[in-house]
């Protein structure tokens, strides 16, 4: 664990694997816990360095104030950007998860010279709130049980891993994965205060985040290998939103993890960091640089 200071902030990062060899960038959604261990492990065998970062307001990441964001997400792809640069390596593959993906596809295309692949992990085309009429929205009557339990005593580490443990047992994920990770995240909040905690376990801060101007009109102007993936058992962002990301940017593969809902569980791995591994190998090898050209006279 460390922190880099970036744009006037810090974000918390791990990193894993060769710090020379080739950078994938995992945004987190918003926490960097959102990426398993497992699929960092599994890419940094594969010859990545992997970097999984906190978004602001999460996890080792500066919290200033949850409730009244001063930053936009255009902020937060410009800090994918910033980070990339900041750890040397550009051009980067870049992935994000849940809302980590909103930040991800709105870096690809405000500092594409940054990126060199892209993947999104069931994620959408537009910002929270309500989606295009084409896009299936949350289903209602898992959202209807999620909504209707009373919120935890923040204080409490295992009230909290509770909550997560039962939430992800109405969504379709494995309840004992969801403790275990609510926990590492309770203790890298820092405080107790409910609106951080909320930020850092269900990242209610883009409840309030100026998501504006729309990018989904953009998809098609993306030029970078790209991957999305996808649980088809995801209530939160139901398939047919990762069916729109892989159809609306060039030459996007579609990867559906039949049994998944929103997390990527254990069993999938895998098949994820294959394809990762994959996007990567078809990307285009950066140019050398070219050696410096001696002068003939002396400036000075």
């Amino acid at each position: 664990m460390a922190t880099v200071a970036v744009r006037g902030t810090v974000l918390g990062i791990e990193s894993f694997g060769d710090r020379d060899a080739p950078l994938v960038l995992l945004a987190g959604g918003p926490t960097m816990l959102s990426w398993p261990d497992a699929l960092c492990e599994r890419l940094a065998a594969g010859g990545r360095r992997v970097v999984r970062y906190d978004l602001r307001d999460s996890g080792e990441s500066a919290t200033v104030d949850p409730l009244a964001p001063a930053y936009t997400l255009r902020d937060l792809a410009a800090d994918a950007a910033a980070l990339a640069h900041a750890l040397g390596g550009a051009p980067a593959h870049l992935a994000g998860t849940g809302v980590g993906g909103m930040v991800a596809q709105v870096a690809a295309l405000d500092h594409a010279d940054t990126f060199s692949a892209l993947t999104l992990a069931g994620t959408r085309p537009v910002a929270p709130g309500p989606p295009d009429e084409d896009l299936p929205d949350h289903d209602r009557a898992t959202m209807g049980l999620l909504f209707s339990r009373p919120m935890p005593d923040w204080t409490d580490r295992e009230a909290v891993a509770e909550f997560a443990a039962t939430g992800a047992s109405i969504r379709g994920d494995d309840p004992a994965t969801a403790r275990e990770q609510a926990a590492r995240i309770w203790d890298r909040t820092p405080g107790t205060a409910p609106p951080v905690q909320s930020a850092n376990q269900l990242g209610t801060v883009f409840t309030r985040l100026d998501c504006r101007p729309r990018w989904r009109e953009r998809l098609s102007t993306i030029d970078l290998p790209a991957l999305v993936v996808h649980g088809r058992r995801n209530p939160l962002f139901p398939l047919g939103n990762g069916e729109a990301l892989a159809r609306e940017i060039p030459g996007a593969r579609l990867l559906v993890l039949e049994h998944a809902a929103i997390g990527i569980p254990d069993d999938a791995t895998e098949a994820v960091a294959e394809e990762m591994l994959a996007l990567g190998r078809a990307t285009p090898a950066a140019p050398p640089n070219p050696a410096p050209k001696e002068s003939p006279t002396d400036p000075a």
